[in-house]
């Protein structure tokens, strides 16, 4: 019986000791991952910001095909959540406690486990970089209960060990899905119609084709720039006329133009004029998408002009007017490009 006590207290010293031991565990924890990623940040925002969007690009999808994914009615901006459930994974539960536009995102999450519920804070941080690329920060802290020290100690990895790799495989998906989403585009020919047409101001210059995009970026400003510091109202959404094009020699002139509603006369020295576009016969065509896609889109205007003997009216230069661009919505596939081409 003595061999017995004494088995039985050396079993309860060591029991003793191993509660201490997890006890003195620093339980605090924090891990976090960053990718840098090709999109803008109001687009990564606006994602991760809408949990109806993640099981799109979860990580934890590639570790189970059993999860069930439960939508209250209020699922992105504060107070919106969602919950899981699986027998591989567990249960748990999402809630969004602070969404600062286009910065950061705070969240609560609860692990629903054996022992009870684990919550641990998760944040997102969203940094603007040069052009569209923007840093995205996903991290996790907390603090770890008892249990979940003892728990973690029979693992062969840590809690941090366990949750970098699949936060890396997160980003990474998160990378492939807003990218795959803002290459999406449509065309269609709309057909034939008639432009209202109207006074407009503007600027006009010549250059490489292959520039325009960087000259447009500079000239649109500056005319909405005048317009302001005139108080001259914009009547309708910027637009570029093509005065002359090029593909031979590769050079266009063109014109950025917001349209106004009377017409404006502006000192000598100016740069930003004004002039009218009149009434006319057109065919229209509409681009839903980025605009690396509006060659195709004008080829595909032409093409149906061709197709259909319509005569072109050269006396007057084609259009395109941008009724949704990166100014109101940041997904490139949003953007609406209407393309305009006068016709006899």
């Amino acid at each position: 019986m003595k061999i017995v006590k004494y088995l039985f207290f050396l079993l309860l010293l060591v029991i003793i000791g191993g509660a201490v031991y997890i006890a003195t565990i620093d339980g605090d924890y924090q891990v976090e991952e960053s990718r840098v990623i090709d999109a803008p940040d109001e687009l990564l925002f606006s994602t991760i910001n809408e949990y109806k969007t993640w099981d799109k690009w979860g990580p934890w999808m590639d570790e189970s095909d059993d999860f069930i994914m439960e939508y209250p009615e209020k699922t992105s901006g504060e107070g919106a959540s969602y919950s899981w459930k699986s027998k591989t994974q567990g249960d748990g539960r999402m809630e969004t406690k602070k969404a600062s536009p286009f910065s950061s995102i705070d969240q609560g999450i609860t692990f629903i486990t054996p022992t009870g519920e684990s919550k641990s804070d998760v944040y997102w941080k969203f940094e603007k970089l040069e052009g569209k690329k923007t840093k995205v920060t996903w991290g996790m802290k907390g603090t770890q209960s008892f249990m979940e020290k003892a728990f973690w100690l029979t693992q062969d990895s840590t809690l941090s060990q366990a949750i970098k790799p699949m936060y890396s495989r997160g980003l990474e998906k998160l990378d492939a899905f807003v990218n795959e989403k803002m290459k999406k585009y449509s065309i269609h020919v709309d057909g034939i119609t008639e432009h209202g047409g109207g006074f407009y101001m503007y600027s006009a210059t010549a250059s490489s084709i292959t520039i325009i995009p960087e000259k447009m970026a500079q000239m649109l400003p500056a005319v909405s720039t005048y317009m302001k510091q005139n108080n001259l109202p914009q009547t309708g959404m910027p637009f570029t006329l093509y005065n002359e094009y090029n593909e031979e020699q590769g050079t266009a002139i063109f014109s950025t133009a917001i349209p106004t509603r009377d017409k404006v006369v502006t000192p000598k020295e100016s740069s930003i004029l004004c002039d009218f576009l009149p009434r006319q016969k057109v065919a229209k065509t509409t681009l839903n998408g980025d605009y690396i896609n509006l060659k195709e889109a004008w080829e595909a205007a032409y093409k149906y002009i061709n197709e259909n003997n319509l005569e072109l009216n050269t006396e007057s230069a084609p259009f395109e007017v941008y009724r949704i661009d990166p100014e109101l919505q940041p997904n490139p596939a949003e953007w609406i490009t209407e393309i305009y081409i006068p016709i006899k």
